[in-house]
């Protein structure tokens, strides 16, 4: 039967790129060359980190999780809620962001290994359940408990499940899919045109598969990620593709709704020699890319150098911080980091008045460092982005 071969996965991408999408490649690749490119790298690595909660909040908000963002900053730094439901929020959103953190660390050591691959797909999904405990790997489905087993595909028919109206392969065929989509969107043997365009096609294609009882949507929009690194539009982690899909372009349901459009079968002899719409598959890459183009310009906008030295000066004003508060942070900004000592020269303050106006600075959390004595650099605490990067989160 097709329905339990891994050709129903067909068409897996493009016959090939519309002008369309063509422009639309193109614009996305110049907009991530952009983003932070004025940024010194330090900064730019500290607005990651704020980027890597944006991306687990809009990643859990999807799912039906609402962690407040001071929640998962509070879980970063080993502080759980005594609410029993909040914690395993927290302890949730904590895996997510070390998960995106070591990501982003082996593509930066050139060791991220491809993002289509079993063993890393299977490894995303390990790291995000292996450190919570027991009593949250279990699931209710047809009147069985089902404990998860981190990094492993569903492989019983008791794990068998419908996505709405969609009907993923059975659970022991999940891996020869599994083996086919690791093939089909093996980056080696694509263009980076195509790379892009597969950014889309491989994120329904691998929901399509469904292929863990529970996490898929998180692990795929953490293979996104990847991705996005490996095609060249990731911009260093300062933009993320999860914001979108939650926002959607029209709406919140956007996202719900393309995704249940690309399952399309196809419609007669010219939509495509695969099992399921070609047109359709477009048409979800399109939207996809849109997505992402709209994420890199807001993020554009925030970050652009400019305007962020506004908002650092409107945020010195809004604290009340003496006016030479904003000369150590534009220092911060330009310079990546300052030693400690020199924080008199920069701000023409005396040493002990410089000392406390530094203390105030990093009691706040908007300066901060690797140790007591060490350099400072300029941070981006939560409670802090209403200001400086407003709209990133919902009213908080």
């Amino acid at each position: 039967m097709i329905f339990e071969i891994p050709h129903r996965l067909e068409p897996c991408l493009p016959d090939a790129l519309a002008p369309e999408l063509v422009d639309l490649i193109a614009a996305l690749s110049a907009a991530s060359e952009r983003l932070g490119h004025r940024l010194h790298p330090k900064s730019a690595a500290s607005l990651a980190d704020l980027v890597r909660v944006m991306n687990c909040y809009y990643s859990n908000l999807i799912e039906g999780h609402n962690t407040r963002p001071r929640d998962i900053e509070l879980a970063l730094e080993n502080r759980f809620d005594q609410d029993g439901e909040r914690r395993n929020l927290q302890m949730e959103a904590a895996a997510h962001i070390r998960v995106q953190r070591e990501i982003d660390a082996r593509y930066a050591a050139g060791t991220l290994q491809d993002a289509a691959s079993q063993r890393f797909i299977c490894w995303l999904h390990e790291e995000l359940y292996k450190e919570l405990p027991e009593s949250m790997r279990y699931m209710k489905r047809k009147e069985v408990k089902i404990l998860i087993e981190p990094g492993k595909f569903r492989s019983k028919a008791v794990h068998d499940v419908a996505v709405g109206r969609h009907l993923p392969p059975e659970s022991p065929a999940v891996e020869v899919f599994m083996e086919y989509f690791e093939q089909r969107y093996n980056f080696d043997a694509l263009g980076k045109g195509m790379r892009i365009a597969a950014l889309g096609a491989a994120h329904h294609r691998f929901n399509y598969i469904h292929p863990f009882p529970d996490g898929n949507g998180r692990v795929s929009r953490l293979m996104s990620h990847a991705m996005c690194l490996h095609a060249g539009i990731g911009a260093f982690g300062l933009w993320s593709v999860s914001r979108g899909l939650a926002r959607g372009l029209e709406s919140r349901q956007d996202y719900k709704r393309m995704m249940d459009h690309a399952d399309m079968p196809r419609q007669g002899g010219l939509d495509g020699r695969g099992n399921l719409s070609l047109k359709a598959l477009n048409t979800f890459i399109t939207w996809f890319l849109r997505v992402c183009l709209d994420q890199v310009t807001f993020m554009e906008g925030l970050f652009e150098l400019d305007a962020l030295l506004n908002r650092l000066k409107l945020l010195c004003e809004r604290q009340e911080w003496r006016p030479e508060a904003f000369t150590i942070l534009e220092a911060a900004l330009l310079k990546g980091e300052l030693p400690r000592g020199d924080i008199s020269r920069i701000s023409g303050l005396k040493e002990r008045t410089a000392r406390t106006l530094l203390a105030t600075l990093t009691d706040n959390g908007i300066l901060g460092s690797e140790s007591p004595k060490g350099a400072v650099s300029l941070r981006f605490p939560v409670s802090a982005t209403e200001i400086l990067f407003p709209n990133l989160f919902p009213a908080l």
